[in-house]
């Protein structure tokens, strides 16, 4: 059988030197003994797979909401497909896999329900009391929210995967944290960059097939976009108009167009720049990512998702209720937080109440949201 030893010198043998070792792990707040055959980053994974949060995403908006339909993406979704992408980006640079899916699956644990709309409102009424980012968020969730052991609270994760989940998250000293941050370099470790990437591959991706499938998106207004078209010739396929075997096609070729070209581009860029360590990458420039033509055109596209699809106008009307639903749970706590569950204020113990609001807000699904919200303002509904 394999062990952690076995498995931490084939990292040795096989990895990139830029690649983040677990063997060489900056370690944890709280130490804890290492396991018989699984490294440091691959508990990192496990820890979070199990976790509350991670489960909670499923119920949670990543454009529309989980009950417009059962074939859109949630919160859930959207990070297993991000994190595939990621592992394949990660294997073709010779980068530490466990380490970017243990990224990758933490990224969004601290996301609030309802989308970017629920993260706009939290930031607002969070704007006297440091604000709201849902990176500085996962941290918090990963770090504090998470309970899994009577001897601490937290998932208790490596500085690695914690410096990768924060990448640039705010450092407001308001916004409050019960442990020291991770220590930043100039830029995130190679698997974070990766991570990061990857994401944006996957919500591009997946929102306008999910726009498509809404019939928020129409075909003909995807002819213009350049990736589009590179995407569909680089599979020998053609746009089909409104066949609906077009649309997953689609999905596919774009996944494969700008993964190959981030792994490509950011090959030459590591190999070019001389960096000879995982620390000399955190000294550096960002070194993941896509080539100039690709940029270019991800960036037509996002503009063209933020124009045609985020700021359509049903979408527009689902996050305004979402924003309606988040502000009247705020003013309800604010104006008694004894309204919340014990734990979620024993949780913020020594914090102003208006952390506690925002954990408990953040950590609510869609559904629990609507449910709560209901509780609170029906005087019909059972409390």
């Amino acid at each position: 059988m394999r062990n952690r030893e076995a498995i931490e010198k084939g990292e040795d043998a096989g990895l990139a030197p830029w690649a983040q070792r677990a063997a060489r792990s900056r370690g944890r707040v709280h130490p804890d003994p290492p396991h018989p055959y699984r490294t440091a980053f691959q508990r990192d994974r496990d820890r979070v797979t199990h976790s509350r949060a991670f489960r909670r995403l499923q119920y949670k908006t990543q454009v529309l909401p989980y009950h417009e339909g059962d074939h859109f993406r949630n919160r859930l979704t959207h990070t297993l497909e991000g994190a595939q992408v990621a592992r394949t980006v990660a294997r073709a640079l010779g980068a530490n896999e466990d380490l970017t899916e243990a990224i990758a699956l933490s990224h969004d644990l601290g996301h609030p329900p309802f989308g970017h709309a629920g993260e706009k409102v939290l930031h607002e009424l969070m704007a006297e009391h440091g604000g709201f980012e849902h990176n500085r968020q996962s941290l918090r969730t990963v770090d504090h929210l998470e309970l899994r052991t009577p001897q601490y609270r937290g998932l208790n994760l490596t500085h690695e995967t914690r410096a990768g989940i924060l990448k640039h998250g705010t450092s407001h000293p308001r916004y409050g944290h019960p442990v020291p941050l991770p220590q930043l370099g100039r830029s995130p470790s190679v698997e974070a960059q990766i991570a990061n990437q990857c994401d944006a591959i996957a919500y591009h991706t997946h929102d306008i097939d999910d726009g498509l499938r809404a019939g928020l998106l129409v075909w003909e207004e995807l002819f213009d976009l350049a990736l589009l078209h590179r995407a569909l010739g680089a599979a020998g396929s053609e746009f089909r108009g409104a066949d609906p075997d077009s649309r997953p096609r689609l999905a596919i070729a774009l996944i494969d167009v700008m993964a190959t070209d981030l792994a490509s581009a950011s090959w030459e860029r590591l190999v070019a720049s001389g960096v000879g360590s995982a620390d000399d990458v955190l000294a550096s420039e960002p070194l993941v990512g896509f080539s100039p033509e690709v940029e270019a055109q991800r960036r037509e596209v996002a503009a063209f998702l933020h124009e045609r699809f985020y700021r359509h106008h049903l979408v527009v009307r689902m996050a305004a209720k979402a924003e309606r639903i988040l502000r009247d749970l705020w003013r309800a706590y604010r104006s008694d937080p004894r309204q919340l569950p014990p734990q979620a204020l024993k949780a913020a113990e020594g914090e102003p109440d208006a952390r506690a609001i925002a954990d408990y807000v953040a950590g609510m699904t869609d559904r629990f949201a609507m449910d709560e919200h209901r509780k609170l303002f029906d005087p019909h509904s059972h409390v």
